[in-house]
């Protein structure tokens, strides 16, 4: 017959033995480097070579493309109109016409103006120290 304590002895040692083996590390195993197996077949196929244009490329004109016409009441015209009148126009009256600050007016005049629509903006300083900006046109 079984001994039920014998028993109980037994299942007590072996749940005082399983900490200890729970305590050893597991060590890993070798690592194998992530890359494509060495016979597999590739999915694309070669291209063919480019071929070169039958006709010859146009040739660009000298000129500089002319600049599109502002939009009717937008503020680049506003601006373009003031700039084209006799005598210019002042950085303050430009701030106003536009609700601008003074800033974004002289990056305006820089950037849209000058470069974006090759205009020539011309920039006098008046014995008062106040600046008048100006285009021809």
């Amino acid at each position: 017959m079984i001994d039920l304590n014998e028993t109980n002895e037994a299942t007590a040692t072996a749940a005082v033995k399983a900490p200890e083996t729970a305590k050893k590390k597991a060590t890993p195993g070798a690592r194998t480097p992530r890359v494509a197996k060495s016979g597999a077949k590739a999915n694309k196929k070669a291209s063919p070579a480019k071929k070169a244009p039958k006709t010859a490329p146009k040739a660009k004109s000298a000129k500089a493309p002319k600049a599109k016409a502002a939009r009717e009441g937008s503020k680049t015209e506003t601006i373009l109109g003031l700039l084209k009148r006799a005598g210019g126009v002042t950085l303050k009256e430009l701030m106003k016409a536009t609700d601008w600050q003074a800033h974004s007016v002289r990056g305006f005049l820089s950037a849209v103006v000058g470069k974006k629509m090759k205009l020539t903006v011309d920039s006098t300083k008046a014995e008062n120290g106040e600046r008048t900006y100006s285009i021809k046109g």
